[in-house]
């Protein structure tokens, strides 16, 4: 085949790609609950089921070594694959590790990359189990598999919102896009500079959220104990409008979203301003944020709103009425993904 006919993968994007990769793909156990398409994987273990997702980390797309410190990274290594567990409204118990190491990578490089991924599996009470190591010409890869269990009837699939269901989500939005703008502008003012010294006060939060996320499994918890259960659920890794999307998509259903309902933090919108970028296009497509975005049925509000954990920011509608944005004026703007590039 010639050149000019191959696909070009940036034509098809992420979701694109893995839906023509896994629909050849044929279920040959009855055991597989559900393979792609959610968080995590479901497998059937009797009255119980096992979840399973994988997620990898690579040097120079994922994360840079010249400001990401290595125990932050192991910790939110850790932190991703969980949330996609949770995200199923289920336990995170196991983790598999599997590295891809380069010649410039220490062995003490790797024992503060470990103690971080140990200090997060302790904190959300998970094993790390094994794993395996390779060597790798093109700096530092890392691979997460997290094993998880829940009851059946406990689990969330992203397919599950009906229409007046609440649309919720655990926290604010855009910090860690903010954060790593603050991180890749330092690098680059103080680029060949001896003893640089960043500029970060005033802007520590939104590194913390973008180095050291917290998986939301508090917010899990509080639910349960008021008897909630989300109709479906998404861990918020690629951006308000792009996972909301996928929630609409799994759902076959539409949103609206309230603008001025979507909570976005101080130094998130101070640091946007600075750097003149619109905060709310941060919050909705930065990505990163790692927090969980989920759906509850309408008469729940009430003890929703009493939490005080989450923030409720719009509703679901009919398929046909699309995904949409509706601005302080009452203006309906159509919901685009936009994923932002580093």
């Amino acid at each position: 085949m010639s050149k000019s006919n191959n696909t070009e993968i940036a034509s098809l994007g992420e979701f694109g790609l893995i839906d023509r990769l896994t629909a050849r793909l044929k279920q040959r156990n009855a055991s597989t609950l559900l393979a792609a398409g959610d968080d995590a994987a479901v497998i059937d273990l009797g009255e119980e089921a096992m979840l399973l997702t994988t997620d990898m980390l690579t040097e120079g797309i994922d994360f840079d070594l010249s400001y990401f410190p290595l125990k932050h990274l192991g910790y939110k290594a850790i932190v991703r694959g969980a949330n996609d567990i949770l995200a199923m409204n289920a336990r995170p118990e196991q983790a598999v590790i599997s590295l891809g190491v380069s010649a410039k990578i220490s062995v003490e490089a790797l024992d503060e990359l470990y103690e971080g991924m140990e200090l997060a599996a302790k904190e959300l009470g998970i094993d790390i189990v094994g794993g395996d190591t390779t060597a790798s010409m093109n700096g530092l890869i890392i691979n997460i598999s997290m094993v998880g269990r829940a009851k059946k009837e406990d689990i969330v699939y992203r397919s599950g919102a009906k229409e007046h269901d609440l649309i919720c989500i655990t926290s604010n939005l855009g910090a860690a896009y903010m954060g790593l703008h603050l991180l890749e502008r330092e690098k680059r003012v103080l680029k060949d500079i001896e003893n640089p010294e960043p500029k970060f006060a005033d802007y520590e939060y939104l590194l913390e959220r973008y180095l050291k996320p917290r998986a939301k499994s508090n917010v899990l918890e509080a639910l349960r104990e008021e008897g909630i259960r989300p109709t479906s659920m998404i861990d918020l890794s690629d951006g308000l409008a792009s996972d909301l999307r996928q929630i609409c998509r799994s759902s076959q259903c539409g949103a609206r979203v309230y603008l001025e309902r979507i909570p976005i933090a101080r130094q998130t919108t101070e640091l946007a301003e600075e750097m003149r970028i619109d905060p709310v296009i941060a919050a909705l497509n930065g990505g990163e944020d790692h927090e969980l975005l989920f759906t509850v049925p309408l008469d729940k509000q009430e003890q929703v709103a009493r939490l005080g954990l989450v923030d409720i920011i719009g509703h679901i509608t009919r398929e046909e009425a699309g995904v949409v944005l509706v601005t302080p004026d009452g203006e309906g703007i159509a919901l685009k993904a936009q994923a932002f590039d580093r």
